[in-house]
């Protein structure tokens, strides 16, 4: 009785985890939608969310004694190598997310993300050199044709806003293969990985705003309109909206499996282009509607090949072995070390460990963050 009520209390409380991830991300996106309408300058939006974040998770870090960087040991060659990365991708995607609202209506813009685990495998490829299996690569394939499709048949397209979502889609993926290096090297903690990067973000960009934007904003006549006041309320409860959303993914993905995280992202994806047409009461068209679908469902095949090729990686990792001189590494306080021993196994894949009165047994790796 008690391990029903235990998994019901679960199912309840990813149900309403859900629901305020999908409701804050849709309602973000027709937000965002709204302000662009009247205030085209989306790089200070993506300012405004990028600050917003860095202001919102502050008191969460205190309040929750997150360890701070210096406890972790963090060197100043990892900043350059990751951490910075991280911070460029966090703008560039930010930005050009923004410039494909502004640009072409919410559902293509999500269409086109959907082409996030193209750029995933190609980055992890190059960049943590894992290679995917046949069913990986071949899962692409309806995404692309799925949002060639949406492309093809979309009524209000626009270039500069298909490149931007594109670009919007390399940078998100460029996180999430720099975050998922940062989770497994070090061990730090989500929230203050989002907190660190947002803050190097916005001061690292802060020039590059004051140049584009801000003196056009202060040179147009948009206080002398009778709906700045509504259009700031807007920006901030967007603000407001984005760093919720990233906080509640964050919780989401340490509650589920990677596979179940991916899968419920997807349907995120869905609720947003159905939300925002809905809202926003954009023309579609059949053949237009049958590209998203294809493009969802190819992510749903990637996922499915995603988790199968974790399920091989698991079975061919070598039985427990006997480490009789343990180290313990300082980066995983708790439960995690690094492998010391010597004994030469063949080149197997990476997987953080558990200790157990000295045998060494392989744990699940490590989820990317989920910055889209």
């Amino acid at each position: 009785m008690a391990r029903k009520l235990s998994t019901l209390n679960f199912v309840l409380r990813v149900i309403f985890i859900c629901t305020i991830w999908y409701s804050t991300s849709a309602f973000g996106n027709i937000v965002v939608k709204t302000v662009l309408t009247t205030f085209p300058y989306p790089v200070t939006v993506a300012m405004m969310q990028i600050l917003s974040t860095v202001v919102y998770v502050r008191p969460l870090l205190r309040s929750w004694r997150v360890p701070d960087l210096a406890s972790i040991g963090f060197k100043r060659d990892y900043y350059w190598k990751v951490i910075v990365p991280l911070a460029f991708g966090k703008f560039l995607s930010s930005v050009s997310s923004q410039i494909s609202i502004w640009k072409v209506p919410v559902s293509y813009a999500h269409t086109v993300k959907a082409l996030m685990p193209l750029f995933t495998v190609m980055l992890s490829r190059i960049v943590l050199k894992e290679h995917q299996t046949r069913k990986v690569y071949l899962s692409i394939v309806p995404i692309i044709a799925g949002v060639l499709i949406a492309t093809v048949t979309e009524i209000s397209f626009d270039l500069v806003g298909m490149i931007s979502a594109l670009i919007s889609c390399l940078g998100f993926s460029l996180q999430n293969v720099f975050s998922k290096k940062s989770l497994k090297d070090t061990g730090i903690h989500h929230l203050r990985l989002l907190y660190t990067i947002a803050s190097i973000s916005f001061f690292m960009f802060l020039p590059f705003w004051l140049y584009t934007d801000i003196w056009n904003v202060l040179e147009s006549n948009f206080f002398s309109t009778p709906h700045w006041g509504r259009t700031i309320l807007l920006i901030l409860l967007d603000g407001f909206l984005n760093c919720t959303q990233n906080i509640v993914a964050f919780t989401f993905i340490s509650m589920v499996s990677p596979l179940s995280y991916s899968v419920a992202n997807t349907m995120k994806r869905v609720a947003i282009i159905g939300l925002s047409i809905f809202f926003l009461r954009n023309e579609v068209h059949g053949t237009n509607v049958f590209g998203m679908g294809m493009a969802v469902f190819g992510i749903l095949l990637y996922n499915k090949a995603k988790f199968d090729q974790r399920k091989e990686q698991k079975r061919a990792t070598p039985l427990p072995i006997t480490n009789t001189n343990p180290v313990k590494n300082h980066l995983f306080e708790d439960h995690f070390s690094i492998p010391t021993g010597s004994a030469k196994l063949g080149p197997v894949p990476y997987v953080p460990e558990s200790r157990f009165n000295g045998a060494i047994y392989p744990l699940q790796k490590t989820a990317g963050v989920p910055f889209s």
